[in-house]
């Protein structure tokens, strides 16, 4: 169908043609309506129910319908059982208000057949201002609005997976934060403490100071490498292993000559079980440095291995603080590593700290490490605190050198400390 304007068409009518400058003008109109990608209608304004007098190829191939089956219908044919209310209100607002107006729209083809139609419609005003007419154009959008539905559904689906992880983590956090001390053993003449703080939910960093006998404290402090939910793993797996739970009693070594039955493991003994127990595996990488020490109570000392762990740090009373440095594999990494023990003894008023290395690997701005050096320097100046006291103060040198608000890897310390003598 060709479009005239209402003046020359009723003019043809009665055998008079426009100019040929502007009936050429009005063919070229025609050609480029038919030949546009989109469906296009016009509706009369003036007429009941705004009825369709045009329609192009575009709309036919859009919708199915020939442009004959259309005319003299109303646009809303298009629409069917699950088009929008909303959307249908706000384009009968607009057609009533006689302004133009963009929407996206479920419509359905002759045959049936859903799709989303980007319909925009404008007024067309005569001279006197008045609005006759309303071309409609008309675009298939369906591709991009199932693209868009899908990737709501995935985001909403991925944010279900996300909090249910949350979720998950929070329990394993909980988890991880029960197997550290609730309360730690108060022998006489004695004191311990710790501190704990994970770089994330979850650590790789495990500790703990538990009665092994009567007369003995086992203290232990541990570092998996790496991070994340494998290293939290293999964290809670050693507290579990590092216990006195029957059945699980690493710590204790079957004796039938002993009246309860058992005797408290030497530390090499426990560092070597560890060892067998959790051999290197390639395909995770994982191995852990760690400090495993038995406090004999009435004599005064320490019995301990280091493996592969940042060195002790011994804080006699009255004299200089020093690190001492043990060579020795952290744990999984060689079949025999040979692990040797260490005797420390300690008088009234003497401490030892023991750290990760997330304190003393914790660097600066400019890449440079805390370092043992460091903890010692920081101890000392804290060497009149409270145990609990000193710990936080060696966190608090080491968060100040970062110029960081939180640490890259997990930070742990243990601490003991030998009363003063009245």
């Amino acid at each position: 169908m060709r479009v005239f304007s209402s003046f020359w068409a009723r003019r043809a009518a009665k055998g008079a043609m426009p100019p040929p400058d502007l009936q050429s003008d009005l063919l070229l109109k025609n050609r480029a309506l038919e030949a546009t990608a989109e469906g296009i209608v016009i509706t009369n304004a003036l007429r009941p129910d705004n009825p369709i007098i045009y329609a192009n190829a575009g709309f036919e191939r859009l919708t199915g319908y020939a442009a004959a089956e259309v005319l003299g219908s109303n646009c809303r044919l298009l629409q069917g059982p699950d088009t929008r209310l909303a959307t249908r209100e706000e384009l009968s607002h607009a057609i009533r208000e006689r302004r133009p107006c963009t929407v996206e729209i479920l419509n359905y083809r002759k045959d049936g057949s859903r799709f989303w139609n980007r319909l925009s419609v404008t007024p067309i005003r005569d001279s006197r201002g008045e609005v006759t007419h309303f071309i409609g154009v008309q675009s298939d959008v369906t591709e991009r609005r199932e693209a868009e539905d899908a990737l709501r559904s995935a985001k909403a689906e991925l944010e279900a997976i996300n909090e249910t992880i949350r979720h998950d983590l929070d329990t394993a956090a909980r988890i991880q934060r029960a197997l550290l001390p609730v309360s730690l053993p108060q022998p006489r003449g004695y004191r311990f403490a710790w501190h704990f703080l994970p770089s994330a939910e979850l650590a790789g960093d495990t500790l703990n100071v538990l009665w092994v006998s009567p007369d003995q404290v086992a203290v232990y402090i541990a570092d998996v490498s790496g991070h994340g939910v494998s290293a939290a793993l293999l964290s809670v797996t050693l507290s579990r292993w590092l216990s006195t739970i029957p059945g699980q009693l690493s710590l204790l070594t079957a004796d039938s000559t002993s009246p309860t039955g058992y005797r408290v493991s030497a530390p090499a003994e426990v560092v070597e079980r560890l060892n067998q127990q959790f051999p290197f595996d390639p395909s995770t990488g994982q191995y852990f440095t760690l400090v495993y020490g038995v406090l004999t109570l009435s004599q005064r000392e320490i019995r301990y291995v280091s493996a592969g762990h940042p060195p002790l740090v011994h804080l006699p009373l009255g004299r200089e603080g020093r690190a001492l440095s043990v060579e020795g594999y952290p744990v999984g990494l060689v079949r025999n590593p040979g692990y040797e023990e260490q005797l420390i003894r300690l008088g009234p008023g003497d401490r030892l700290v023991l750290v990760t290395d997330g304190v003393t690997e914790a660097a600066n701005p400019a890449g440079e490490q805390f370092g043992l050096a460091r903890v010692l320097e920081a101890a000392e100046a804290s060497r009149s605190d409270s145990l609990e006291r000193q710990l936080e103060g060696i966190v608090e040198r080491a968060r100040r050198w970062c110029s960081c608000p939180s640490f890259d890897d997990d930070v742990s310390l243990v601490g003991v400390e030998v009363l003063p003598e009245d």
